[in-house]
Protein backbone atom coordinates (compact mmCIF):
# COMPACT_ATOMS: atom_id res chain seq x y z
CA UNK A 1 0.00 0.00 0.00
CA UNK A 2 1.03 3.59 -0.61
CA UNK A 3 -0.24 6.28 1.73
CA UNK A 4 -0.55 10.07 1.50
CA UNK A 5 -0.03 12.59 4.29
CA UNK A 6 -2.51 15.40 4.87
CA UNK A 7 0.00 17.97 3.53
CA UNK A 8 0.52 15.94 0.34
CA UNK A 9 -3.26 15.64 -0.15
CA UNK A 10 -3.68 19.40 0.26
CA UNK A 11 -0.93 20.11 -2.28
CA UNK A 12 -2.32 17.58 -4.78
CA UNK A 13 -5.77 19.18 -4.50
CA UNK A 14 -4.24 22.64 -5.03
CA UNK A 15 -2.29 21.50 -8.08
CA UNK A 16 -5.38 19.88 -9.62
CA UNK A 17 -7.21 23.17 -9.31
CA UNK A 18 -4.30 25.36 -10.49
CA UNK A 19 -3.73 23.19 -13.56
CA UNK A 20 -7.44 23.03 -14.42
CA UNK A 21 -7.58 19.27 -14.05
CA UNK A 22 -10.70 17.40 -13.02
CA UNK A 23 -11.03 15.20 -9.95
CA UNK A 24 -10.85 12.25 -12.41
CA UNK A 25 -7.09 12.70 -12.54
CA UNK A 26 -5.14 10.30 -10.37
CA UNK A 27 -1.57 10.40 -9.16
CA UNK A 28 0.78 8.06 -11.00
CA UNK A 29 3.90 7.09 -9.06
CA UNK A 30 6.63 5.11 -10.77
CA UNK A 31 10.29 4.22 -10.42
CA UNK A 32 12.76 4.68 -13.26
CA UNK A 33 16.45 4.09 -13.64
CA UNK A 34 18.64 7.15 -13.12
CA UNK A 35 19.50 9.72 -10.54
CA UNK A 36 22.60 9.79 -8.40
CA UNK A 37 21.56 6.71 -6.40
CA UNK A 38 20.48 4.49 -9.30
CA UNK A 39 16.67 4.74 -9.18
CA UNK A 40 14.45 7.79 -9.21
CA UNK A 41 10.82 8.55 -8.47
CA UNK A 42 8.44 9.86 -11.10
CA UNK A 43 5.21 11.58 -10.08
CA UNK A 44 2.54 12.81 -12.47
CA UNK A 45 -1.21 13.20 -12.99
CA UNK A 46 -2.96 10.54 -15.09
CA UNK A 47 -6.61 10.14 -16.03
CA UNK A 48 -6.19 6.61 -17.40
CA UNK A 49 -5.92 3.42 -15.39
CA UNK A 50 -4.02 0.70 -17.25
CA UNK A 51 -5.13 -2.94 -16.82
CA UNK A 52 -1.85 -3.88 -15.08
CA UNK A 53 -1.91 -0.91 -12.66
CA UNK A 54 -2.27 -1.38 -8.95
CA UNK A 55 -4.65 1.24 -7.56
CA UNK A 56 -4.41 2.52 -4.00
CA UNK A 57 -6.62 5.13 -2.39
CA UNK A 58 -5.77 7.10 0.71
CA UNK A 59 -7.54 10.23 1.97
CA UNK A 60 -9.51 10.39 -1.27
CA UNK A 61 -6.39 10.40 -3.47
CA UNK A 62 -6.12 7.58 -6.01
CA UNK A 63 -2.56 6.44 -6.62
CA UNK A 64 -1.67 4.38 -9.69
CA UNK A 65 1.45 2.20 -9.72
CA UNK A 66 2.70 -0.10 -12.48
CA UNK A 67 3.69 -3.63 -11.42
CA UNK A 68 7.42 -3.11 -11.88
CA UNK A 69 7.46 0.00 -9.69
CA UNK A 70 5.26 -1.59 -7.04
CA UNK A 71 8.14 -3.79 -5.83
CA UNK A 72 10.11 -0.66 -4.92
CA UNK A 73 7.20 1.38 -3.54
CA UNK A 74 5.27 -0.91 -1.18
CA UNK A 75 4.85 0.77 2.18
CA UNK A 76 5.88 4.21 0.86
CA UNK A 77 4.30 7.40 2.18
CA UNK A 78 3.98 10.43 -0.09
CA UNK A 79 4.55 13.66 1.83
CA UNK A 80 4.89 17.33 0.94
CA UNK A 81 7.27 19.79 2.54
CA UNK A 82 7.36 23.53 2.12
CA UNK A 83 9.97 24.23 4.76
CA UNK A 84 13.35 25.93 4.59
CA UNK A 85 15.18 22.68 3.82
CA UNK A 86 13.35 22.13 0.59
CA UNK A 87 9.99 22.33 -1.06
CA UNK A 88 8.22 19.57 -2.86
CA UNK A 89 6.92 16.06 -2.66
CA UNK A 90 8.96 13.62 -0.63
CA UNK A 91 8.88 9.83 -0.61
CA UNK A 92 9.26 8.09 2.72
CA UNK A 93 10.24 4.68 1.42
CA UNK A 94 11.06 1.85 3.85
CA UNK A 95 12.55 -0.17 0.96
CA UNK A 96 15.28 2.38 0.18
CA UNK A 97 18.65 1.50 1.64
CA UNK A 98 20.21 4.78 0.47
CA UNK A 99 18.82 8.08 -0.79
CA UNK A 100 20.49 11.07 -2.35
CA UNK A 101 20.55 14.51 -0.76
CA UNK A 102 17.68 15.82 -2.87
CA UNK A 103 15.45 12.85 -1.98
CA UNK A 104 14.51 12.22 -5.61
CA UNK A 105 16.62 9.12 -6.13
CA UNK A 106 17.36 6.03 -4.08
CA UNK A 107 18.77 2.53 -4.14
CA UNK A 108 17.64 -0.74 -2.59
Amino acid sequence: MITVTDKAKERITTLLTEEGRTPDHNIRVSVKGGGCSGLMYDLDFDDKINPADQVFEDKGVKILVDKKSLLYLLGTTLDFSDGLNGKGFQFINPNASRTCGCGESFSV
